[in-house]
């Protein structure tokens, strides 16, 4: 069984542990399931990391579940578009209540787009101390 399939909550914080962004991880653990190979799942969601990029924009691993949530409930017409954007909404709506947030230089505490904002996160190891639980918590919320 493909380790995504029996796990995929423990699948995306062993990705992220070894060194895949946020996104990748959330969204790649859930590939098998969605019908994509694991290494098309990682390309496609290696752009949304960190923000989108470094920019510090939209958390990566929500965007990552955003992926997945369009997988299983997007449209494929355009008169399904409302259902999708509502399902996606209530899942942003629950991020946010969470966290606060959606944006990752807030989740952060800087603005990682800057050079010295990206130091001052690294030094202070905030990608090890607070994205692993974002990452696991949002794979968790997909999960259930």
């Amino acid at each position: 069984m493909d380790e995504d399939l029996a796990n995929p909550v423990q699948t995306a914080s062993d990705r992220f542990a070894q060194g895949f962004n946020c996104s990748q991880s959330v969204f790649s653990a859930f590939a098998s399931q969605l019908g994509l190979s694991n290494e098309t799942a990682l390309k496609l969601s290696s752009p949304f990391g960190a923000g989108m990029a470094r920019r510090g924009q939209v958390c990566g691993a929500l965007t990552g579940a955003l992926m997945v949530l369009g997988l299983q409930h997007g449209n494929f017409d355009p008169e399904g578009k409302e259902q999708t954007y509502q399902i996606a909404d209530e899942f942003i709506r629950k991020f946010k209540e969470r966290y606060g947030t959606i944006l990752c230089r807030e989740l952060i505490g800087y603005d990682i787009s800057t050079p010295a904002g990206m130091q001052a996160a690294r030094e202070k190891h905030l990608f090890a101390t607070i994205c692993p639980a974002l990452v696991k918590e949002t794979a968790e919320s997909l999960a259930h």
